[in-house]
């Protein structure tokens, strides 16, 4: 593997004081800095106004030694989303949230970035050998961080995609049909018993249930153990414990791919 030019440097700018927010930056910084990758937290109180966040991020945007740029979501309500999000420089922008990367997935062009938690899931299941191509893929959600990227990056892989969200009618004949579901609902809406033998699973949802434990979409009720899902299904990814490292672990890729775009490619093959 080729020695990179420079360190790779991801900066985080976090505004506001949310807990879950807050998790996930320590856990993104541990996880850079356990790989030689420099990670450099911005921290703003909760009423920081938009322009103060854009000057940051510009001055980030002009910072050569910078090679990934991430504003952790949700920001406080008086802050426009969008501003700051078109404020990123594209070729820094790792979470693939600028329109430009975000038009260029669409249209079948190279984005300077996949879309974190998307590009995660794809390389969780190069991983295990399971094949896309001419396979019917159920896409639960349809948001701008999970489910309409992940549509663009299974066409690509010549995947046949449906796609269900909160309208959808006929949910579960949808689900039995497919030969791979991708929930990002946050709440348990897969009756696991109900999909289709040997199916595959990703569970993208993160909820907690009436004792405060962190689940999942997949409801596994329906069986009365471990061994007898297994039987079951073809494979599926567990909460916690799954999707979410995947997506920290894509992100770090997306920081060294300013520098060696061939570490990425060579990993999940997009």
């Amino acid at each position: 593997m080729p020695k990179l030019k420079k360190q790779p440097h991801l900066a985080v700018i976090l505004v506001g004081d949310d807990a879950a927010s807050r998790i996930y930056v320590n856990n993104k910084k541990k996880t850079a800095q356990s790989l030689g990758i420099k990670s450099t937290v911005i921290e703003l109180p909760s009423n920081t106004e938009e322009d103060v966040v854009i000057e940051h991020i510009q001055r980030l945007n002009n910072d050569d030694s910078v090679t990934g740029i991430l504003v952790q979501m949700p920001l406080p309500p008086h802050i426009n989303k969008d501003k700051i999000v078109c404020a990123i420089d594209p070729k820094k922008d790792v979470d693939c949230f600028t329109p430009e990367n975000v038009g260029k997935l669409a249209i079948g062009m190279e984005p300077y970035f996949y879309p974190v938690t998307p590009q995660g899931i794809l390389i969780l299941l190069d991983y295990y050998k399971i094949p896309l191509e001419g396979k019917h893929v159920v896409v639960i959600g349809r948001s701008n961080i999970v489910g309409k990227p992940m549509v663009q990056m299974l066409l690509r892989r010549n995947a046949t995609v449906t796609v269900c969200h909160s309208y959808t009618k006929n949910l579960d004949d949808i689900i039995k049909a497919a030969d791979v579901i991708i929930s990002a609902a946050g709440k348990k809406i897969v009756r696991c018993k109900m999909v289709k033998y040997k199916s595959v699973l990703v569970d993208v949802g993160i909820s907690r249930d009436t004792n405060g434990k962190l689940t999942g979409d997949l409801n596994f009720s329906d069986f009365k153990d471990i061994n007898e899902i297994l039987d079951f299904v073809g494979a599926f990814s567990p909460v916690p414990g799954g999707v979410g490292p995947m997506t920290i672990a894509s992100l770090m890729l997306n920081t060294l791919r300013i520098e060696h775009t061939g570490i990425l490619r060579s990993i999940s093959k997009l």
